[in-house]
């Protein structure tokens, strides 16, 4: 009985400390238009699966490079970095708070999001 406790415990802690973090869904589109030569690759590529906590990103442990980019509402980039292969967190400045539209950019794929912080 004390194990099944414990597993029940144990799962509730696990539970609640994930969903903290909140995924971001994105919209995927073909972001440079002079590129389009032959017309679009056959498929689509997958939108990256990224997560927000307050002011940290998560990425998924395997994923490409991006570029990562940041803009108000007025269309303004705030804040761009890379995203390395490698990584799997970035922390966004505390200065920024509102709403903002997060680009994720693949060669010329472009991966679109909004957030609040």
């Amino acid at each position: 009985m004390k194990k099944i406790f414990l597993f029940i415990i144990s799962v509730f802690i696990v539970s609640t400390s994930v969903s903290a973090k909140k995924q971001i869904p994105f919209t995927v589109n073909w972001g440079n238009e002079t590129d389009l030569g032959y017309g679009y690759p056959k498929s689509p590529t997958d939108p990256p699966t990224v997560y927000i906590e307050e002011y940290t990103l998560t990425f998924e442990n395997y994923h490409p490079e991006y570029i990562l980019n940041i803009k108000d509402e007025d269309g303004d980039v705030v804040y761009t970095t890379v995203v390395h292969s490698t990584q799997t967190q970035v922390v966004l400045p505390s200065t920024l708070s509102g709403n903002y539209e997060i680009r994720l950019v693949l060669g010329s794929w472009v991966f679109t999001g909004w957030i609040g912080l």
